[in-house]
């Protein structure tokens, strides 16, 4: 006879088990298709006040890492040897809101490097790097406050432009100056310290090219008019070579006279 089973046990056997397999793979679907959650690698992952936190700091990274945490809102890249912030660098990480990429060796900032992040950015920390100029679409549209403090900036129209449209740091703002500039008495100079003096890069700048264009095409109109010179002089030595070939050549009269002599000789 079969014994009577206790109500804690499950009616069926076979039932059981695949109730327990599609269990399993149900999590296994919610695991693949939840955000990437794991830490980089020799990176640090925490929350604090709510927030994912990722900690990079002082870790010999020489790029940023690629596999962030889809949730991060906080990344401390400070310290480290990365040279270039490229396109799309944040990638899928839409809750992004600091960025701190101080202290490394940044010389090179692509123009789509905050693509997607732009809207949610509110703090980006740029200082004391290698970064002497940016494309103007690089910060286009960016809300963050930006510290660009102690870097060898060239200062000149584009520079002008890209500083026109940012929210940069009042703390730091004195302490992003020309390191080299289009006119050499600017360069050491606070970057606001000589705009706020009246300076226009963007109109030395048009000058400059206005100069360039003009000793261009005086070049041109000097080659032009040393060509019509050569030219009108090969043609004259030439003109002057079969006019000398002309004048050797024996005249009508002299040749009339020849023939005559010949006949009267026969």
């Amino acid at each position: 006879m079969w014994k009577r089973m206790g109500p804690n046990m499950p009616k069926n056997p076979l039932t059981a088990a695949t109730s327990a397999l599609l269990w399993a793979l149900h999590l296994g679907m919610v695991f693949i298709s939840s955000p990437a959650t794991a830490c980089p690698k020799n990176c640090n992952c925490a929350e604090k006040n709510g927030l994912a936190v990722v900690q990079c700091v002082s870790r010999n990274l020489d790029e940023i890492p690629s596999d962030l945490p889809r949730d991060t809102a906080v990344l401390l890249l400070a310290s480290n040897h990365i040279t270039k912030i490229p396109n799309q660098a944040f990638k899928d990480l839409h809750r992004l809101q600091e960025v701190d990429l101080s202290n490394n060796a940044i010389e090179s900032v692509d123009a789509g490097a905050f693509q997607g992040v732009a809207d949610s950015l509110r703090v980006l920390d740029l200082a004391n790097n290698r970064i002497r100029s940016v494309p103007k679409e690089a910060f286009a549209r960016l809300r963050a406050k930006i510290n660009l403090s102690n870097n060898p900036w060239h200062c000149e129209c584009s520079l002008q432009e890209v500083l026109r449209e940012l929210r940069l740091d009042p703390d730091t703002v004195n302490e992003v100056s020309c390191h080299t500039a289009v006119q050499d008495e600017h360069a050491g100079k606070p970057v606001i310290q000589v705009l706020d003096s009246g300076i226009n890069f963007c109109n030395f700048h048009h000058k400059t090219t206005d100069v360039a264009m003009f000793v261009t095409m005086f070049g041109w109109f000097a080659m032009v008019i040393a060509y019509v010179i050569y030219y009108v002089r090969h043609n004259q030595e030439d003109a002057r070579r079969h006019l000398e070939y002309l004048k050797s050549l024996p005249s009508s009269s002299q040749i009339s006279k020849d023939l005559d002599t010949i006949s009267t000789g026969l």
